[in-house]
């Protein structure tokens, strides 16, 4: 039966509205900001004198501020931690006036389907606090639009909007089992919201308290595929009475490339059967995917994983790490990193770099678009090197066009990163400096002239200096250059 009476009026006092000031970097001029542009969103009070909210209301942050819902002043506010994966930001109040007559909320446990929830916070189209009810009608694995990780969510039919971000959603007892972080958006489709379930918020919350900062959720460091074919799975050696996943590549970065490999059958994970489908028993007959047995699990625990490897059956241990990305999801608030000589800007490639050049992915450079989808990091230092774009001078003629291509090695040196760029062109005693790019495109320039020209074109495109902060630290700590 559904329930509408949701009890939520003694938590409501703990629901506080977030005032965040963000200045996001210019990805296609790396060397700048973009205009600061402000926003609103809500948040919850919890134990500890801290305050939860989305981890996309405070992105790109320089000045946040919370207000009570019984207060007309806002107060600066200091973020402690941001989970982008999860999508949570954890934040705290210096001012002790903040924290007086404030009770914070307590966590109720996963709400079952069905369950009423009322969602609340500060949406746009008014000022003061806003309930929206509903039940729970879904509870899975969920792609976290912030991070494109993969986690354990709450669908629910209550109305989620711009602002509600970070609000809570309470059970009929005032317990919070969530907090509002998207929604569907699409043709035909009415009240469809998601909620960061309490299972993903504790996590949060005990790995900040359990390091003092946030790692993270490991992963396995593997794709897969199902073994729902009957001929796949005989092929593979297993019994009628076995099933598992198959192995398909492991990341070369992960811990479990040490124990795993390719077309390793995984039977189980820490003890619990995996089903053909990739699914685990949940709870009251329900299935989820297993990844979510690896989301309750800790950067650096151990875990257990039985294989079937040539038709024998075989048990690893392995401590579960976050994988080195080829394409960094974020940038964890700090500018981008670039380096130019003689009007070639070269960067590496991230996640937000992309969006922002690309806003349309069908837009993205093929074979970008490939390694960001397939790619895997070969080491822990590894990026993928592009001259994003040239800025146009005499020294660079005939090579403007050049735009989004991967650099694939300079003076028949691999590039293994940004840094080591860097670093083997300051050194560069040779007469020429050549790069050789994808599409089998080299760039051949003069190393005195190239050098020298970098001056004027840094000065008359008005960027203070031709290389990044963090490149510039790293490159003179190195002794590479004064």
């Amino acid at each position: 039966m559904r329930d509408n009476g949701v009890k939520v009026v003694p938590s409501m006092d703990a629901v506080v509205k977030v005032f965040c000031t963000h200045t996001e970097p210019n990805f296609s001029l790396p060397w700048q900001m973009k205009r600061p542009y402000s926003s609103s969103s809500s948040g919850v009070v919890i134990s500890g004198r801290r305050v939860l909210t989305n981890a996309h209301s405070v992105e790109h942050y320089t000045q946040v501020k919370l207000k009570k819902r019984s207060s007309d002043t806002k107060y600066l506010a200091t973020v402690l931690a941001i989970g982008t994966e999860c999508d949570i930001a954890m934040l705290t109040v210096n001012d002790d006036e903040f924290w007086e007559d404030v009770v914070p909320v307590e966590f109720g446990s996963l709400p079952a389907l069905q369950d009423a929830v009322a969602v609340v916070g500060y949406p746009i189209g008014g000022d003061t606090i806003s309930v929206t009810s509903g039940v729970v009608s879904r509870i899975e694995i969920l792609s976290y639009s912030h991070d494109s990780t993969e986690l354990l969510g709450i669908q629910v039919d209550a109305a989620i909007n711009n602002g509600n971000s970070g609000g809570p959603a309470f059970n009929n007892k005032g317990q919070c089992v969530g907090i509002a972080f998207q929604c569907l958006k699409d043709q035909g489709v009415d009240n469809i919201g998601y909620v960061i379930p309490t299972p993903v918020i504790t996590h949060f919350i005990t790995d900040y308290e359990k390091s003092g900062q946030y790692t993270g959720f490991p992963v396995l460091g593997i794709e897969w595929q199902k073994m729902e074919n009957p001929d796949l799975r005989k092929a593979m050696g297993m019994k009628p009475d076995q099933k598992g996943i198959r192995v398909r590549r492991v990341e070369p970065t992960s811990l479990e490339s040490c124990c795993l490999k390719q077309s390793d059958i995984i039977l189980s994970f820490d003890g619990v059967n995996i089903a053909n489908d990739g699914t685990v028993p949940f709870r009251n007959g329900e299935r989820i995917g297993f990844s979510y047995l690896i989301s309750q699990k800790y950067t650096g625990q151990k875990a257990v994983i039985k294989v079937l490897r040539d038709n024998e059956v075989v048990e690893f241990s392995t401590n579960l790490s976050i994988p080195k990305r080829l394409m960094p999801l974020h940038i964890n608030g700090r500018p981008p990193s670039y380096y130019i000589v003689a009007g070639f800007v070269f960067i590496h490639v991230t996640i937000p770099y992309l969006q922002s050049e690309f806003p349309n992915v069908m837009d993205t450079p093929i074979k970008l678009l490939e390694k960001q989808l397939h790619a895997m990091a070969q080491s822990e230092d590894e990026q993928l090197v592009i001259v994003s774009q040239v800025l146009v001078a005499d020294i660079n003629i005939g090579y403007e066009d050049i735009v989004n291509t991967q650099v694939i090695s300079f003076n028949g040196k691999p590039v293994n990163n940004l840094k080591s760029l860097v670093q083997m062109v300051e050194e560069c005693n040779e007469e020429y400096l050549t790069f050789d790019l994808e599409y089998q495109q080299i760039v051949v320039l003069e190393t005195k002239s190239a050098k020298a020209a970098t001056h004027d074109i840094v000065r008359k495109n008005c960027i203070a200096s031709a290389m990044s902060d963090d490149l510039k630290a790293e490159i003179i700590k190195s002794g590479t250059i004064n």
